[in-house]
């Protein structure tokens, strides 16, 4: 059985490998094991902790295949980007030239650096192993976030928002980047991604262009990334459409990899959740469908996926022994359903 869990510190080897396996351009896992470590314990004292609203929180889950007790995967939560460190984007947007005595008129792209999200609560850190790509897993690891945002509305902002992966070769190389480096920079888009995720962004403010810049004077191979996704990405921006984000024309800094938002409340897995009483039982057959579950709790949270019947009149759910053990849960509790 897979299930979606709290990081613990033991999950720390775990992690390493999962930041090895992710490659360039995963900026919230660096390979640095201090930083690591403390992204563990800083999540363990955010589950922890009492919250009234959001502040400098983050919540990291792993999924752990029991039968194994091996790590697969991870995604996370930002409660609340911003607040301690700056956070950056690029914002697409349009100037006007125009001329009516040589009747010129020219619309032109420009990016403009910015803070606009500050405040809002980021989806990041999801990386699930090839070989458990697979099942509904990777749809788990990512929605069952909604589910746990649900349950604990308080923790985090209305507006949330996820940054996509650009466009970068294997060498990790960007096209945006080379630009940027070439005219403003000295330093490769590894170097610059890597120094972001240990939390050294200084250098942004002092070296990143302050004006805004006109996209037609970048090199083509940079204007042709800008709002593109890595291939590894594409499945991952397709379920947050799905989920109703939209691309309002930020980008990231390095790669120019776009940035999705929504309303917490238009979110789709979070309008179809339902709480359902716990009944322990023998589990109804007939024409079952694929749903995710998940318990109330913070440190003890669980969230897993199953096929099942469910009764739509009824405010109960009935589990199997092995269900309520997995979800941590016992007759009487109430838990969250969602489709998958």
């Amino acid at each position: 059985m897979i299930i979606v869990r709290p990081i613990k510190s033991s999950d720390y080897p775990a992690l390493m490998k999962i930041a090895e396996d992710s490659g360039h351009g995963f900026t919230s896992l660096p390979q640095n094991e201090d930083l690591l470590k403390r992204k563990i314990a800083r999540s363990e004292q955010s589950f922890s902790k009492s919250v009234s609203h959001p502040e400098d929180e983050g919540y990291l889950f792993v999924m752990e295949d029991l039968a194994t007790g091996e790590v697969v995967g991870t995604s996370a939560i930002e409660a609340a980007v911003g607040l301690d460190d700056a956070f950056y984007h690029y914002h697409l947007s349009k100037v006007i030239h125009s001329s009516r005595e040589l009747n010129v008129y020219k619309a032109v792209d420009i990016l403009t650096l910015c803070n606009d999200y500050t405040g809002a609560t980021e989806l990041c850190t999801l990386y699930l192993q090839d070989h458990y790509r697979q099942g509904g897993n990777g749809k788990l690891l990512s929605k069952m976030r909604f589910m746990f945002m649900n349950a604990h509305a308080e923790r985090f902002a209305s507006k949330v928002l996820a940054e996509m992966r650009g466009v970068s070769d294997e060498n990790g190389e960007s096209p945006f980047w080379q630009w940027l480096e070439e005219h403003f920079f000295s330093m490769d888009f590894p170097t610059a991604d890597y120094l972001t995720g240990i939390g050294q962004k200084v250098f942004i403010a002092e070296l990143m262009p302050k004006y805004p810049i006109y996209v037609n004077l970048l090199s083509k191979d940079a204007q042709a990334v800008i709002g593109q996704v890595h291939d590894k990405t594409r499945p991952a921006i397709e379920l947050l459409k799905s989920e109703g984000f939209t691309f309002n024309g930020y980008v990231d800094i390095f790669d120019a990899g776009p940035t999705v938002e929504a309303d917490i409340s238009n979110i789709k897995t979070i309008r179809d959740c339902q709480n359902r009483t716990v009944v322990i039982g023998d589990m109804a057959q007939g024409s079952e469908a694929s749903f995710m579950l998940s318990n109330h709790k913070l440190v003890d949270f669980r969230a897993l996926l199953s096929t099942m019947t469910l009764d739509a009149n009824s405010e109960t759910v009935t589990l199997s022994a092995e269900l309520a053990n997995a979800l941590h849960v016992s007759e009487g509790d109430v838990i969250t359903i969602a489709p998958l």
